[in-house]
């Protein structure tokens, strides 16, 4: 089973700024060059010097993340950043509308420290997503460098007694110890819980609730199996040390029986070149096809869940709205199990490959296929045949409980099959490798 530990993070002394919310951050990976470039500019202290340090010119491929760790190391000397003198677990509250449909939503977890495990059969950790290798070196070269976690791994437990839900909702009626409203408008509130050595204490409670059962890890893949890298290396070099704190990793734990929210990531397709004309006939081998409306499509994916094999699909031609006749689509779906059969990303990964000739090579390159977050944007992509776009599919949000269903069977996702709204704030708490 998971095992979950309080800890001495690494936080912001609130005098650095008036307003904490310009020294945070989003995580590295949601973060474009333009927003990295706005964050340098609003504080000398924001946290993406950390997570996200810039390339200068003329640098070898390691100096940026040495000069990460200069810069931590000199935060922590002049006391921009201090360590907690007791462990604790950090309550978190975030209050956001949920993109598309402005629905008001409150979402609470808490930051602990989470004992890494392999992610292999029988594991209490659990994955649900592919990685890539850039990426995961970037992630390893920083942790090596720095010696911290700066951003948290997201994992998914099933409270299913309803205390951990209770527990933070008390805590969230006491008035926070940290409070911020990132560039989105989500608020976000934190709670210092200090773990005094009482089993019933909510700092306690909440470890051993979110440890009963296995943990679906939700976002940070990347950062998951490159802490595990650097555990093992660790490892090879202290072989002696009991416990040591490389063994675990940040980590944001959210229960699944409140609202969360995933939104879906539309694909752009490019390059159909003769294809083009036919787009919308050929989809109808694998699809009921109706007519839809510009405004009609441009709000897709914010009116429910996903799982239906509905799609919508916007071409030069026009718009269209898609249901999966799922027989159709037997033949050439992956040997993996049913609950990843049944995702719609699965289908139109199927019907990319027979209608566009977009095999999982191809999307793995990249140049054929690109994603969007908003079908609006999709849209306007395609009607000024940005960068060569010829066609956009709109997806449906993956209901959370069919991600927990895939990483119980064994299975992955493709990659962008998953965005889940809102990104926990970089710089909020950091995990030092140290007791």
């Amino acid at each position: 089973m998971p095992l979950i530990r309080a800890f001495r993070a690494l936080r912001y002394r609130p005098e650095v700024a008036p307003d904490l919310s310009v020294v945070l951050s989003p995580p590295y990976d949601v973060i474009s060059a333009e927003q990295q470039q706005v964050l340098l500019a609003r504080h000398p202290k924001n946290v993406v010097r950390l997570d996200l340090p810039e390339a200068q010119e003329g640098e070898d491929g390691e100096e940026r993340y040495r000069r990460a760790a200069r810069t931590l190391a000199a935060w922590r000397s002049d006391g921009t950043l201090f360590k907690d003198g007791r462990p604790a677990v950090y309550a978190c509250e975030q209050r956001y509308l949920v993109p598309g449909s402005g629905e008001p939503r409150t979402q609470r977890g808490f930051f602990g420290r989470l004992r890494l495990e392999p992610l292999e059969t029988g594991s209490g950790i659990r994955p649900h997503e592919r990685t890539l290798a850039g990426p995961r070196e970037d992630r390893y070269r920083l942790l090596r460098a720095t010696g911290v976690s700066t951003s948290p791994v997201v994992g998914l437990y099933e409270g299913r007694s309803g205390e951990s839900g209770r527990l933070l909702e008390a805590v969230a009626a006491t008035p926070p110890d940290l409070e911020a409203v990132d560039d989105d408008g989500v608020r976000t509130r934190l709670w210092v819980l200090p773990d005094d050595g009482d089993p019933g204490s909510a700092a306690a409670r909440l470890c051993a609730i979110a440890g009963e059962g296995p943990i679906t890890i939700a976002d940070g893949h990347h950062r998951y199996e490159t802490a595990l890298r650097y555990r093992d290396e660790r490892r090879m070099s202290r072989s002696c040390e009991e416990d040591p704190p490389f063994d675990y990793l940040l980590a944001l734990l959210l229960d699944t029986t409140q609202p969360l929210t995933v939104l879906p990531t539309h694909r752009v397709v490019r390059g159909l070149g003769q294809a083009l004309d036919g787009i919308v006939d050929s989809t109808r081998s694998l699809f009921e096809v109706w007519p839809a409306g510009r405004a009609e499509l441009a709000r897709w994916g914010t009116r429910g869940g996903g799982g239906n094999g509905r799609f919508g699909l916007w071409a030069r031609s026009g718009g269209f709205e898609l249901t999966a006749r799922r027989p159709e689509f037997e033949p050439w779906l992956p040997d993996v199990g049913a609950a990843a059969r049944r995702l719609d990303v699965m289908l139109l990964g199927v019907a990319l490959e027979r209608l566009c000739g977009i095999d999982t090579d191809a999307v793995a390159a990249g140049e054929r296929i690109g994603y969007s977050k908003s079908a609006e944007e999709a849209i306007a992509l395609v009607d000024a045949a940005t960068g060569g776009a010829d066609a956009a599919f709109l997806l449906e949000p993956t209901p959370v409980e069919s991600i927990v269903e895939v990483a119980a069977d064994g299975d992955v996702m493709p990659q962008k099959s998953t965005y889940f709204y809102p990104k926990p704030l970089t710089g909020l708490v950091v995990n030092p490798h140290e007791w």
